[in-house]
Formats: C-alpha cells, sequence, structure tokens
C-alpha cells in the first residue's frame, strides 16, 4: 500500500473498510485462470466475484447499483488489490463516472447498474488511425438529423470490443466548431447494423486490440451521453480516472517494489555502484512525487472539481515513475528475467513476472495517450503557449 497514507476522510473507518476487504480476500482468493480461456473473461469473472462481494462501485449512488460511499473508499479497494498483485477493480469506473457527471437520470437507471454489475460490458471507441492519442484530431463524425445521428470513421486500439456489447464513443458533431468543442459521446451498441469489429492480433499473440468500422450507423439521440460538444469533458473525466495512479491501485504495486530497491540499496550498500544507488534514490524521488499527484487529484475530486488537462501532468508522471522503476528493478536484480518459480516455490525456467513488467511499462509512454500529445496538452491548455503551426 501507499507508503503516504491519505490525509482526508476517516483513517478509521477506512482501516475498518481495508480489514474487512483482506478478510473477504483470504475467503474469496483470484481464481486461476482456466487454459486457453482469453484474458478478458478471466476478468469478467473476477469482476462478477468482486461484485458478489459488493466491492465493485462503492462511490456510485446506491439508486444506480453501486454502495453509495465516497471516492476515498474505492480508492482503498484499489491499493489494496494493488498490493496483492491481483487484478484490479473492473475499470468500468472510468466510463462509470462519465456517465454519474454526463448521463441523464434515464440514462444513469439504464446503463449503471448492469455496468457494474457486469451485466453489459463496455469498450472505449477513442483513438483512431490518423489521430491516435490526439482526441481533439479525430476524423470520425455524426451527422445530426431530426431525431438520429449517422455516424461514419474509425476507431483504433479499442481493447476487447470483440467481448463487449456497447461502446462509448466519441464523434464529431460540429466540424465548424472549434476541436475540444465539437465533439460530442455516444452510447454505441455494437451490434448495430454498419458497426463491424475487426480484431489485431499482436506479435506476441494477444488479441487485446481492435479495430471498429462505423459505416453510416445509425444513433438514436437519446443514446446521446450528455448535450453536443460534451465529448471532451467526458473524455477528460474518463482518462482522469485512468491515469490516477490511487485509482488503478498501480501505486501500491509500485510502493512494495520501490521498498524492495530501497531494502537491498541498505543491505548492498558496499557492493552496488554508486550510480545504481542514484539510480534507486530518483525511483523513490520519482514515487514520492506521484503519491503527491494522486493525493492531490484524489482531493480535487472529494472537493467537487471537474477533471481537466492536468490529467496530462498525471499520465507523464506514471510514465516516468513506471518505466525508470522496472528499468532499475532490472539492473538491481539481473538474475530475474529468467527465472520464475514451479511448483512449491523451486526455480524453473521462463520469464519473471518483474521482466513481464518491465516489458510492458515500455509501452506506457503511447497506451492512454503518448507522452509527445500529453506534452502538447500541458503546453497549451495548461501554459497557454501558442501552437507551433
Amino acid at each position: 500500500m501507499t507508503d503516504t497514507p491519505l490525509d482526508f476522510g476517516d483513517p478509521a473507518d477506512l482501516d475498518r473498510l481495508r480489514r474487512r476487504f483482506r478478510a473477504w480476500l483470504a475467503d474469496h482468493p483470484l481464481p486461476e485462470r482456466l487454459p486457453d480461456e482469453p484474458v478478458p473473461v478471466f476478468l469478467h469473472r473476477w469482476h462478477r466475484l468482486l461484485y458478489s462481494g459488493g466491492w465493485v462501485g462503492l462511490d456510485v449512488p446506491v439508486r444506480y447499483g453501486g454502495q453509495g460511499l465516497s471516492a476515498l473508499h474505492q480508492v482503498a479497494i484499489s491499493d489494496e488489490l494493488g498490493a496483492c498483485h491481483a487484478p484490479g477493480v473492473p475499470r468500468i469506473g472510468y466510463l462509470a463516472h462519465a456517465l454519474l457527471e454526463f448521463g441523464s437520470e434515464e440514462q444513469r437507471r439504464r446503463w449503471l447498474p448492469r455496468m457494474l454489475a457486469g451485466d453489459d460490458v463496455w469498450c472505449q471507441g477513442f483513438s483512431e488511425p490518423g489521430a491516435g492519442s490526439d482526441l481533439a484530431g479525430m476524423s470520425t463524425v455524426a451527422t445530426p438529423h431530426e431525431d438520429h445521428y449517422t455516424v461514419r470513421g474509425q476507431k483504433l486500439w479499442t481493447s476487447y470490443a470483440q467481448y463487449s456489447g456497447l461502446c462509448l464513443l466519441l464523434a464529431r458533431t460540429d466540424r465548424s466548431a472549434p476541436a475540444h468543442r465539437s465533439i460530442s459521446a455516444f452510447a454505441l451498441p455494437l451490434d448495430r447494423p454498419g458497426v463491424t469489429v475487426r480484431l489485431l492480433r499482436a506479435a506476441n499473440g494477444d488479441d487485446e486490440f481492435c479495430e471498429l468500422f462505423l459505416d453510416d450507423v445509425r444513433v438514436a439521440r437519446s443514446e446521446r451521453i450528455g448535450a453536443e460538444g460534451d465529448g471532451w469533458p467526458l473524455a477528460m473525466t474518463t482518462v482522469s480516472y485512468e491515469r490516477n495512479a490511487l485509482d488503478t491501485g498501480h501505486l501500491s504495486k509500485y510502493g512494495l517494489l520501490v521498498e524492495r530497491l530501497r531494502r537491498t540499496a541498505r543491505e548492498r550498500r558496499g557492493d552496488l555502484p554508486d550510480g545504481l544507488l542514484s539510480e534507486i534514490g530518483r525511483c523513490f524521488v520519482d514515487y514520492e512525487v506521484l503519491v503527491a499527484h494522486a493525493r492531490r487529484r484524489t482531493a480535487e475530486r472529494l472537493g467537487g472539481q471537474l477533471a481537466g488537462p492536468e490529467s496530462s501532468i498525471d499520465k507523464l508522471l506514471m510514465t516516468r515513475t513506471e518505466q525508470r522503476l522496472y528499468e532499475t528493478a532490472l539492473k538491481v536484480f539481473p538474475e530475474e528475467p529468467l527465472r520464475g518459480e514451479g511448483e512449491e516455490g523451486e526455480e524453473r525456467a521462463g520469464a519473471s513476472e518483474l521482466f513481464g513488467d518491465y516489458l510492458y511499462s515500455r509501452a506506457a509512454s503511447v497506451y492512454g495517450g503518448t507522452s509527445q500529445i500529453q506534452r502538447n496538452i500541458i503546453a497549451k491548455r495548461i501554459l497557454g503557449l501558442p501552437s507551433g503551426d
């Protein structure tokens, strides 16, 4: 769990929640993934199990299927899951809070309970081939008509669309308006005529990503979430949860490795070169800065502040922390990349968890918004610097 505790809320209440959750985890351990079971199917089983225990949607009102608690309660559960290296609380939390903020009452009652329970599986239709992480540069268009829209375009890197029934889709509804004010959001059923889902298989065999082709897809006005032009702030609400290391449980996971590095630095101070000791120090500083920013974002949310472009700062900090941490760990523990554990803990050949985390960290500067795009957003929308064109 995080070294720096949250200093707002009721610590005793949060401690009771953590202890109850640990007891529940002891009775309901993470299920084994079945042979040849796709990752999203396994994660959906875990989602259902967490929901059955009342651990999904803690900060969603009871009338929409949640527990009616605060963001701190949900963060505490995510922190506990990260600390035990279990998959996090289902990431529908990102979408649930977008619906809470921008959806109508009818939409909330229609979609949220089924989303939290895992009865409906959602994906996000944000990125595009020509725009990538630059959401403002999207070209998918939703042309308005009297009672519906006609959507035409393409989405890329849509995670697990082949297992989803609904898509939170962003499309441009006013091509004459400024880029950040012309995007609208829709709840699109993926079995709608004109929707084609095409699988993208990665070089390592994973089938996480898909393309979505939208050929004159009819979307009802009642399926638009929020007003026309609300797509950008809705997207910022969504990604602000994705980029907060407390919400995702990454912070506690990073904290365990940081502490392991600190302990090793003390024990092997005479053996490790000064340069490597300095790298461990930088990892600690990166981690503490990330903790402070994650706590700040959580405090802002508790205070009712809407998500904005500041989440781009969090994304850059999270990327830097993760990449430097795992790169340094491989230098400190060079024997681990090709060592795993077999039955009863004996060593066996194969990639270790540390090595797998390192490989995944290399993509952190691309997925969820590239670092270059995040710097552009910070420059233009936070610092107010002029565009280079």
